[in-house]
């Protein structure tokens, strides 16, 4: 089996622990699943001896509603990931370029489609910020230039006028760009950062979006990209399998479109709990590094804090394998209070030695 890269492996620690896990590893809502998107995808179950509809009109339709932009620059997946190496393979770019640290699955899907992989590390002098550094790499003959904003794991997001520079930069060298923005609306001012109202005049950029995170639907496995290249969208499509999208995900994703009060709880919650979080980690001696999202990108003691709070029943994201980092890194969710102040206190523990 492929070693597991990635957080919210709770099946692995369940078979160490017996009791109620902590999952600090993975980044969803601390809300949990709205009742509403639950009882959505548990009606859809009675027309699940049916194929689902491969172009997910109603979903498209919801989120063109939702987004000011017609169902036709939409395309959904089984996933942010199922839409990387989507694009990837419909692009088929012979040279990328990707930031590092950040999220695994970019450079994954360009080596499946047989592109040369570069990479701009970040410094950790700068906070491990995409800066004005990245473009001087930005030259004619590369093809596809991969950004996640804001960034997994730092929660960073890239400055409005430096994106705007990248974007015009690309779109002057041909160069294609994945814009993650999966964790965009978590941001206290998201609408500063995203670039959907600029996407018809950058026909070169894909602006990723999932519903796994925001609406804690990490389970239904939904997401989609946005662009004004239609003819990109289709291939695409033609790259994926034709059903990618499940009838209780589709029923979800259009119930979850509908979920106002939701949101706006989750924007109370998340700027109070990463306060809190963040002060305690500091008081703690852990300094905490940009963190702008519903996570908390942090140092640690050593390179064995995520081993030690295991056989608590608390999984923490250990960010050691990330490209352009080492031991020592970690990053954590953002969850309830109950949670993070156990969270702090199992920290506080295993640095007197206790655990």
């Amino acid at each position: 089996m492929a070693e597991l890269t990635h957080g919210g492996d709770v099946y692995s620690l369940a078979e160490e622990y017996a009791g109620p896990i902590l999952d600090f590893s993975a980044n969803i809502n601390p809300l949990g699943l709205p009742e509403r998107v639950r009882r959505a995808a548990g009606a859809s179950l009675a027309d699940c001896a049916r194929y689902p509809d491969p172009l997910c009109r109603g979903l498209r339709k919801a989120l063109g509603e939702r987004l000011g932009l017609g169902p036709e620059l939409i395309l959904c997946g089984n996933g942010a990931a199922d839409l990387i190496f989507r694009m990837a393979l419909a692009l088929r770019p012979r040279r990328g370029l990707i930031p590092a640290p950040t999220f695994s699955e970019y450079a994954r899907a360009l080596e499946a489609a047989g592109c040369r992989t570069e990479t701009h590390f970040l410094r950790e002098e700068d906070e491990f910020r995409v800066t004005g550094d990245l473009l001087e790499r930005l030259e004619p003959g590369l093809d596809i230039l991969c950004l996640c904003s804001p960034n997994n794991p730092t929660g960073w997001p890239v400055e409005p006028a430096l994106l705007e520079e990248i974007l015009l930069r690309c779109r002057e060298n041909g160069t294609a760009i994945l814009l993650d923005e999966c964790f965009v609306s978590f941001l206290d001012q998201p609408e500063r950062y995203t670039m959907v109202p600029r996407l018809r005049e950058f026909p070169n950029l894909v602006i990723l979006r999932a519903f796994t995170k925001l609406y804690a639907m990490a389970g239904l496995r939904l997401g989609f990209c946005l662009s004004a290249d239609a003819a990109l969208l289709e291939e695409m499509s033609r790259r994926g399998q034709p059903w990618g999208v499940s009838i209780p995900a589709q029923a979800a994703g259009i119930a979850a479109l509908g979920e106002a009060e939701y949101l706006r709880r989750t924007r109370e919650l998340i700027p109070r709990e990463r306060a809190f979080l963040r002060e305690g980690l500091e008081g703690l001696g852990f300094p905490v590094v940009g963190s702008r999202a519903n996570y908390l990108f942090f140092r640690g003691p050593d390179g064995a804090l995520a081993r030690r709070l295991r056989p608590m029943g608390i999984l923490l994201r250990d960010c050691g394998n990330y490209p352009g980092l080492g031991p020592g890194w970690y990053r954590a969710a953002v969850r309830a209070r109950e949670e993070n102040a156990a969270f702090l206190a199992a920290l506080k523990k295993v640095k007197e030695g206790k655990g």
